[in-house]
């Protein structure tokens, strides 16, 4: 699943492609924002920690699938 993460102060959005569930995104969110550090893993390896308290928004969805032909 796509995660896009608002940081305060950061010019660009933080994208996290991760292998968990809304529900469990939205835990770990919630935890951090409670006074921790959101904490999310990809499937490459690499690893994200941001500071609850500088989460502006996450957004959560699906990437696209890519398409071929018209629609």
């Amino acid at each position: 699943m796509e995660v896009k993460i608002g940081v305060h102060n950061a010019p660009r959005e933080i994208v996290v492609d991760v292998d968990a569930t809304q529900e469990e995104i939205e835990a770990l969110v919630t935890k951090a924002i409670a006074g921790g550090v959101l904490d999310l893993s990809e499937a490459k390896g690499r690893r994200v920690l941001i500071a609850g308290e500088r989460i502006s928004y996450v957004e959560m969805g699906r990437q696209a699938q890519g398409t071929v032909g018209f629609r």
